[in-house]
């Protein structure tokens, strides 16, 4: 069962990246260093 994701900076909080995940087996939620390019930097983005 594969969901997709949006992952949000969180220093800027614009949408920046659409992934998937299997619900199943990950039912938390995902985290991870991602470059942001309004800011130009790597920063924390979330799952939305």
């Amino acid at each position: 069962m594969r969901v997709k994701i949006t992952l949000r900076c969180t220093s800027c909080g614009s949408k920046n990246y659409i992934s998937s995940k299997n619900k199943a087996t990950h039912p938390e939620k995902v985290e991870s260093l991602k470059f942001c390019p309004k800011e130009r930097l790597v920063t924390l983005h979330k799952e939305e």
